[in-house]
């Protein structure tokens, strides 16, 4: 399955199915992948049309080119789609529920940066479960250098994924490398620029190749764990657990590890 517009005027994002892994681009490469209006309510369907199929196991999330991952939203349309409190309101309903759709997700997320992944673009890289980048990449949240604020929903996801060190990238407003992203926990995994786009696809091969029920269940457990809306729904959990157990590919992975072979899962 594929859903992109390569290099489309005013950006896209595109989505490609295939081998059991969804692919999101971000792309809009002239402005760095910066997010316009439309992208941003693009990305709940087609995150939803992504994890609705059930060969998916895992979801990356990538800007298109080799400059940026997204250099955050697109700016330049702002005097057009957020000129007055009414726009701004809606503007940022469309990001709050792009953002929640992915974090939401029910499969796992990876995203991979290279290059520029500032402001929005860093939002949606946090809202992946996991972060690669190359070894150019620059993160930043320049909120404070634009006189901008951020609402308590970013805020919140920049603090849990990063602790402490979420003030110092929301008070200096500077720019961090790879290298020191990594130290921040802002990514797992940094790559030379070269070898960079062969170690994704291993990564995100190495997750495909697992169980797809034990992924969804992990990842439930994920989400029920960071619950601020109210109890975790340890019963929903607990049954996705269970078809685990109940699975034949509980049974092929007993198998394939005593018979010392890959297990061949079919999320069954």
């Amino acid at each position: 399955m594929s859903d992109q517009e390569p290099g489309a005027v005013g950006g896209v994002v595109g989505l490609d199915v295939s081998g059991g892994i969804a692919r999101l681009t971000l792309d809009q490469p002239r402005r760095l992948n910066a997010m316009t209006l439309e992208m941003w309510r693009s990305l709940p369907e087609r995150i939803g049309r992504a994890v609705a199929d059930p060969a998916v196991r895992v979801l990356l999330v990538r800007g298109a080119g080799e400059r940026a991952f997204s250099a955050g939203a697109d700016i330049s349309e702002f005097g057009t789609v957020r000129a007055d409190a009414a726009q701004a309101a809606a503007y940022e309903e469309a990001v709050s529920a792009a953002t929640e759709a992915l974090l939401n997700a029910p499969v796992p997320t990876v995203a991979a940066i290279r290059g520029i992944c500032f402001g929005g673009g860093l939002e949606l890289a946090l809202c992946c479960d996991l972060r690669l980048s190359d070894d150019g990449a620059r993160f930043r949240m320049p909120g404070a250098r634009l006189g901008l604020g951020y609402g308590f929903p970013l805020v919140r996801l920049v603090v849990q994924r990063m602790g402490a060190a979420a003030a110092d990238l929301l008070f200096s407003a500077r720019i961090v490398t790879a290298d020191e992203a990594a130290s921040l926990g802002i990514v797992q995994r940094v790559a030379a620029a070269a070898a960079f786009d062969g170690a994704v696809e291993d990564y995100i091969g190495l997750i495909a190749g697992n169980a797809p029920l034990t992924l969804r269940a992990a990842k439930r457990a994920m989400l029920e764990a960071l619950r601020t809306d109210g109890p975790a729904d340890t019963e929903a959990v607990d049954a996705l657990v269970a078809r685990c157990f109940a699975s034949a590919d509980y049974a092929e992975g007993r198998a394939a590890f005593a018979q010392k072979r890959e297990p061949g899962f079919k999320g069954e």
